[in-house]
């Protein structure tokens, strides 16, 4: 493995050349963006609203057509060179390792009818954690899937982009995952966040105006995959919520669709005290989702930063997703100068957290946090500074 740098989409195309050769068609750039998810936690696969925000993290992938019906993967900072042909039926193999999201994409695309004159060769390079929590997989896929459209000329839209990202998923990785990580990589703009309704595939776009304040980011640096991780456990439990309270009389087509009074009034009808717990997370953290969009729209960040701790709180009390190393990561920024508030984010079981943080002491609490977190887990965590960025994107000079 390479040693981690700071790629740059100039550095990329330099390594595609050594790598590949010159060739004689053209090397064609694509950034991909990390996200945050501002509030609304594990939500999106119960039919809720959540607020994500494409950030100034990218990764990039170089592509250019071959005369033959080869594909070649290759990153940047991993080792190993991935082969296949384009006339393959696509199937998962763990020892394919990343080049399993990229031939997922192309399975994807192949069901839908799309058929490839020639191969292709890839590199791919990313400034984004991997197994961060602010989703590198989805960037990876919906960056990829991007960059084959716009080379074929398949023309797939954004939303559509997103919509493959997740079949993906479901179908090839075998996670049963939402579309919110998909949906904000391939449809963000910068300066913005998305009020995105999960059971519509339907978006608003809301001026993400922070003034004074930054979002920070906080890996744990603790390695999770979101396969290997409770997620799909998290996901059976709330199935079984809904049909409890369905099975009483609550004529709902998913969780969020309950508001919090509703719920106060029909929860007794789920008789297991843990399934009850993750349902009022969901049906909570939607309400905190529509209150925190309200907030930012009323320029009132405080509020904001206490619906954060709040959803925190939620996931690690209600939905149990936390851990000592995000729980340790919020517990201390809270403590910190300029911080007015701070969640995990993502599927949790490690990963990311954010924090809301004054300009004037990012420097200061990055340096605190991270004196506190290391003590407490025994290893350090990694931190960065963030604003919105725009979603999937080629780059041309």
């Amino acid at each position: 493995m390479k040693e981690k740098f700071d790629v740059t989409p100039e550095l990329l195309k330099e390594n595609f050349i050594e790598v590949y050769g010159a060739g004689d068609n053209e090397i064609r750039m694509f950034a991909s963006p990390a996200r945050i998810n501002i509030i609304g936690e594990h939500i999106d696969y119960n039919g809720g609203k959540v607020f994500p925000a494409a950030i100034d993290r990218y990764l990039y992938c170089a592509i250019r057509k071959r005369a033959d019906s080869k594909i070649i993967y290759n990153d940047l900072f991993f080792p190993g060179t991935y082969t296949f042909d384009i006339n393959d039926d696509f199937k998962f193999d763990k020892a394919n390792d990343y080049a399993n999201f990229l031939n997922g994409i192309l399975s994807c695309m192949k069901k839908r009818g799309l058929s490839f004159p020639c191969g292709f060769e890839v590199l791919v390079a990313s400034n984004v954690p991997s197994a961060g929590g602010i989703s590198s997989s989805s960037a990876l896929e919906c960056g990829f899937a991007w960059a084959v459209s716009e080379t074929f000329g398949f023309n797939i839209s954004r939303k559509d982009i997103a919509l493959m990202g997740q079949q993906s998923e479901h179908e090839f990785m075998n996670v049963n995952c939402g579309i919110m990580d998909q949906y904000i990589i391939a449809t963000g703009k910068k300066d913005t966040a998305e009020l995105l309704d999960c059971a519509k595939i339907e978006h608003e776009y809301v001026p993400l105006n922070l003034g004074d304040y930054r979002f920070v980011v906080m890996n744990t640096k603790k390695q999770r995959k979101l396969a290997d991780s409770k997620y799909n456990e998290r996901r059976s439990q709330c199935e079984q919520g809904l049909a409890a309270l369905q099975a009483a009389g609550l004529n709902v087509p998913d969780l969020c669709s309950i508001t919090p009074e509703a719920f106060e009034k029909a929860g007794s009808a789920i008789k297991d005290e843990i399934i009850y717990r993750r349902v009022r997370h969901c049906v909570t953290e939607n309400d905190r989702v529509l209150r925190a969009v309200a907030a930012l729209k009323a320029n009132d960040l405080q509020e904001l930063g206490r619906l954060l701790y709040a959803s925190h709180n939620s996931l690690r009390d209600d939905y149990e997703v936390t851990g000592i190393e995000l729980d340790t990561l919020v517990d201390v920024a809270g403590k910190q100068n300029g911080c007015i508030g701070a969640r995990m984010t993502g599927a949790g079981f490690g990963g990311c957290a954010i924090a809301l943080v004054h300009k004037d002491s990012t420097e200061e609490f990055i340096k605190n946090v991270q004196s506190e977190y290391t003590k407490v887990v025994g290893y350090e965590g990694g931190f960065f500074a963030c604003s919105s960025g725009d979603g999937v994107k080629e780059i041309t000079k």
